[in-house]
């Protein structure tokens, strides 16, 4: 008879064996995932875990030994402390993006607090900066835009999910090239692949391996779809507009000589994340 722990304890084994980063984090919460319960449960939990259970495990931890991402596993990634559906469709979820959510947030209270939108976002991918925005904003709509039909259909149904549906517009289109190239936006969140195609062998395999390139891939430097689009930015947004992209942790100055080569932005600066790496850029339209 084996009971949740009795799962536990092997899937952690098996994952530390097999250099899993954070093994007794993912060993839980697989088991917890598969039988709905939380940590402590596991451990004071005294029922038979069913056969058909135990092998369900098993499948799920053989996926996470084979690097896997927890998050497609289990279908779901917490971010701004909601739940959101994830695939392998779409990014995961990171810290970073927060901390540009965060900023953007002070800065639009302050300065744009009359503005009634609509704001962008830029590269929804699973949706969580629509969504976040739509809930810290009331009534201000919110703009959705992504290459990716499937990323959308996630984005959306993680909208539902959170009860701001009717508050965001999805458009699946390539950047701005969806709207009339007008100075009519004044504030938008963007979040452009950035990674340059020769450091993918050094990337973790759970990324490499499983999430979507075209989320991924910035071209030369990292920087292909970062020179489209600031470029845009600049038509599209009004006098005054501002704007937050996420970039690599290497890319600083590389954006920061971009978008000052445009004349068209002031106030430019790069801020770090919680690693004091260069991670968020910002600017406004003169």
């Amino acid at each position: 008879m084996k009971k949740a722990v009795d799962l536990y304890s092997k899937g952690s084994r098996k994952l530390n064996q097999a250099g899993i980063a954070d093994a007794d984090i993912d060993a839980a919460l697989l088991v917890g995932h598969l039988l709905g319960l939380d940590r402590t449960s596991i451990f004071l939990s005294e029922d038979p875990v069913p056969s058909f259970l135990i092998d369900k495990y098993h499948d799920l931890l053989s996926r996470r030994l084979a690097h896997e991402p927890l998050a497609y596993i289990v279908g779901e990634q917490e971010f701004w402390s909601l739940t959101f559906k994830v695939s392998p469709q779409v990014l995961i979820p990171r810290s970073e993006t927060e901390i540009m959510l965060e900023l953007a947030l002070e800065v639009f209270r302050e300065d744009f607090a009359q503005c009634r939108g609509p704001v962008l976002d830029l590269g929804t991918g699973s949706g969580v900066v629509a969504v976040v925005l739509a809930k810290e904003l009331p009534g201000v709509e919110v703009i959705s835009v992504d290459l990716s039909r499937e990323a959308q259909r996630v984005a959306q149904e993680n909208a539902r999910r959170h009860g701001v549906a009717d508050q965001i517009s999805f458009v699946n289109g390539d950047w701005l090239f969806a709207f009339r190239q007008q100075p009519v936006f004044e504030f938008a969140i963007a979040n452009p692949p950035y990674i340059a195609p020769e450091s993918f062998p050094s990337l973790q395999p759970e990324v490499v391996d499983f999430e979507p390139h075209l989320a991924l891939d910035g071209g030369s430097q990292g920087m292909d779809q970062v020179r489209r689009l600031l470029p845009q930015l600049v038509a599209c947004l009004r006098s005054g507009g501002c704007f937050f992209m996420e970039i690599g942790s290497d890319q600083g100055q590389l954006v920061m000589d971009y978008a000052h080569s445009l004349t068209s932005f002031e106030n430019l600066v790069v801020y770090d994340d919680y690693a004091g790496l260069p991670r968020i850029l910002h600017g406004r339209r003169k």
